[in-house]
């Protein structure tokens, strides 16, 4: 037959011919085939290589200044101003000094702006990821012998005092104090994140974020902001609480601060009072008027300066113990590698921290690029994620990531492009190198303000679970184990919890997917399900199935169940008592034709169960998405039960996956234009019902003439 048309005409009647695939190669000619392919060069090839890896080549060549100059920069300077506060809050997160955060936030947007493949994503310091690198930061300073709770100016800390001067001497800490340690951790933990990230992204591992589904990722994020939240309370309320680690710790925390709430600082909770209320109601006035507005309210930074000036000239640390945020020295540190050691020691909690901010980053980059019609690489946003905690790990910067909130305020101030990421990094290094001595007399409970309500919006989203359980219970309950794991247990654990209760959500639909019995229309070409139209009669003599949903080793005995539960006849236990010599129970106990007897006729016909009400058995394949090894064995077996019975087995609407998973497994026969596959094989319902019909005419014709 044929092959290279898609269609002949035979007849008067249109037949549809089977094109045939090309032969795939071997393992060994793949193999070097793709070895040529790698290891080709060529100027074209390299400069091709290059664009693809630094994005910002392409697009600056085409900017339009008069278009898009405006924009960026509006919206590099509004996310610049609101950066610089939500930075230096955000040290208290991570455990680390402010001028830190200052250098992560620098760097991240100027190695996203030469990498990154979205126009609009803001990368930079994300409230989560400082909570997860706060923790490690403060078990390492455990173990190492310090004291985390002295993270500030205040009454009576000490920041070089050590607990255990052995665990110094083990660490060779004796010319580092808590600070210089806590960075050090901090540094090591992010480059291991970022390489991560970058092996993802060269091995082509994008899609492994899209595992982390959205009700995933929200009930972590709402889990984490409820964990960020206790952990700013002892900031407002200014006592001094141990650090908790470990499973438990928001419990822990809770159980610390009341019994030590007679001890609050009075001057930092009015303060944390007077910062919460003016905040929120700049949030709400933004978001309520935010289409009048050309540009957000920067209530952060205003609140930030004028606390700050009230602080310095009211002498609030001095007269009334309250912690500020020290001195912030001017300009860079000289870079410093990484401590190896550190690296190995905290190897597996940058596992957590690089697959929260890859799958943040990706899922963020992808939503506003489908906002604005243009596409991103997922395996590119990796690598320019994993870079921007790579390469400023050497510079005493700790991990990043994309945010949505900054994010926001890019879109809605005009951005453009990424070179508004340069005017907020140029805005960053203004106060690096002016500025940062000014923030000395800053209050950390206005800092642990500006904390909590950027949590405004992670914790509004318990308000979508009754409709989410509309939608799906199964991903209403992962959204609820996923934030109460990292509530009662630890942000680790409720990410861990969230991936597996994902997993089995997913292996559970596919697991157990609707099955019916189609029906036809009148007398067209159509077939449904009975359940979803009315006036559908069942076909006479053929049973017309459907599974909808994969056919692998999870659920081959429940799509055997469905099919001989749904056509009462139950195939493999009637061809095992016809061996027994038990003809009456061929139905099978309990169908609707169990115990009947099948008849003593001759030729295939006496095969066929008196009871079995059908001649053969159709099988819808369109919702079948591919077959493994086990699915092809169930495929194998029911036909040589069925035909072992006198009923014939079709299959119709193929997809090429899975035929050519039946050709390799020996299903159909080797050559495409095989008598067996053109019989078994059949482009819609329709025909294949009414090869069943033919071939029952033929067979009872012949048995006729016998």
């Amino acid at each position: 037959m044929e092959a290279s048309p898609e269609y002949t005409e035979r007849g008067g009647r249109l037949l549809l011919v089977r094109r045939r695939p090309p032969p795939s190669p071997g393992l060994g000619e793949a193999l070097k085939a793709g070895l040529r392919r790698s290891c080709a060069c060529s100027v074209q090839g390299a400069w091709a290589q290059l664009q693809a890896l630094f994005p910002a080549i392409c697009w600056l060549r085409q900017y339009r200044p008069r278009e898009a100059l405006a924009g960026d920069v509006m919206s590099g300077l509004v996310v610049g101003i609101i950066l610089v506060p939500q930075a230096i809050a955000y040290s208290l997160l991570a455990g680390l000094q402010p001028a830190y955060s200052l250098y992560t936030a620098f760097f991240a947007n100027l190695i996203y702006f030469v990498m990154g493949t979205s126009r609009h994503v803001s990368v930079g310091i994300f409230s989560l990821l400082s909570l997860m690198v706060g923790q490690v930061v403060d078990r390492e300073l455990l173990l190492a012998g310090f004291d985390p709770v002295q993270d500030g100016p205040g009454p009576g800390t000490n920041h070089s005092s050590l607990n255990s001067s052995a665990a110094v001497l083990a660490l060779g800490l004796q010319d580092c104090a808590r600070d210089c340690y806590a960075i050090r951790v901090a540094t090591a933990l992010t480059l291991v994140a970022g390489v991560y990230q970058v092996l993802m992204g060269i091995l082509g591992l994008g899609f492994v974020s899209a595992y982390l589904s959205q009700p995933l990722l929200d009930g972590f994020a709402m889990g984490a902001s409820v964990t960020i939240l206790t952990s700013q309370l002892r900031h407002l309320l200014g006592v001094r609480v141990p650090r908790h680690q470990g499973p438990g710790l928001v419990v822990s925390t809770w159980l610390s601060l009341l019994r030590s709430a007679g001890q609050a600082n009075l001057c930092d909770v009015l303060t944390s009072a007077v910062c919460l209320a003016v905040l929120l109601a700049a949030k709400e006035l933004s978001d309520r008027f935010r289409h009048r507005l050309r540009v957000p309210l920067p209530a952060e930074l205003l609140v930030i300066v004028v606390a700050t000036l009230v602080s310095h000239f009211g002498q609030f640390h001095g007269r009334f113990g309250s912690s500020v945020a020290g001195d912030i020295p001017t300009g860079f540190v000289a870079p410093r590698v990484p401590d190896a050691g550190l690296m190995w020691r905290v190897a597996l909690d940058a596992a957590s921290l690089a697959l929260v901010g890859s799958a943040f980053s990706i899922s963020l980059a992808e939503m506003f690029a489908r906002s604005h019609g243009y596409t991103v690489r997922a395996n590119q946003e990796l690598l320019a994620v994993g870079c921007c905690n790579v390469l400023p790990a050497f510079f005493h910067c700790f991990a990043t990531s994309a945010a949505l909130a900054k994010s926001l305020v890019k879109t809605a101030t005009g951005c453009r492009t990424q070179l508004s990421s340069v005017v907020s990094a140029a805005v960053v290094l203004l106060v690096l190198l002016v500025l940062a001595p000014l923030f000395r007399d800053l209050q950390r409970s206005v800092l642990a303000c500006v904390i909590v309500v950027s949590l405004r919006g992670a914790l509004r989203k318990v308000r979508d679970v009754p409709r989410l359980w509309r939608l799906s219970p199964a991903d209403a309950l992962v959204w609820v184990a996923t934030a109460a794991t990292c509530v009662l247990v630890s942000t680790e654990a409720g990410l861990l919890a969230g991936i597996l209760l994902s997993l089995l959500s997913l292996a559970g639909r596919t697991r157990r997917p609707r099955a019916a019995l189609l029906a036809r229309a009148g007398g067209s070409s159509f077939f449904g399900d009975p359940a979803e139209f009315e006036g559908l009669a069942p076909e006479r003599g053929v049973q017309v199935f459907r599974f909808t949903g994969p056919l692998h080793y999870a659920n081959k005995d429940f799509f055997l169940q469905s099919l001989y539960s749904l056509t009462g006849l139950d195939a493999g236990c009637a061809v095992a008592r016809r061996k027994e010599g038990d003809p009456g129970l061929g139905a099978g106990a309990g169908g609707p034709a169990g115990g009947r007897d099948p008849g003593s006729g001759s030729g295939a016909d006496s095969l066929v169960p008196a009871a079995a009400r059908f001649h053969a058995v159709v099988i819808d394949c369109a919702p079948l998405l591919f077959l493994d090894v086990a699915g092809l064995a169930t495929l194998q077996e029911l036909h040589r039960d069925y035909g072992a019975l006198g009923i014939s087995l079709l299959l119709a609407c193929c997809n090429p996956s899975v035929t050519d998973t039946l050709r390799r497994g020996g299903f159909l026969g080797e050559d495409q234009g095989d008598a067996a596959e053109d019989g078994q094989l059949f482009p819609s319902v329709h025909c294949a019902v009414q090869a069943a019909h033919a071939r029952h005419q033929e067979l009872a014709a012949a048995n006729s003439i016998l």
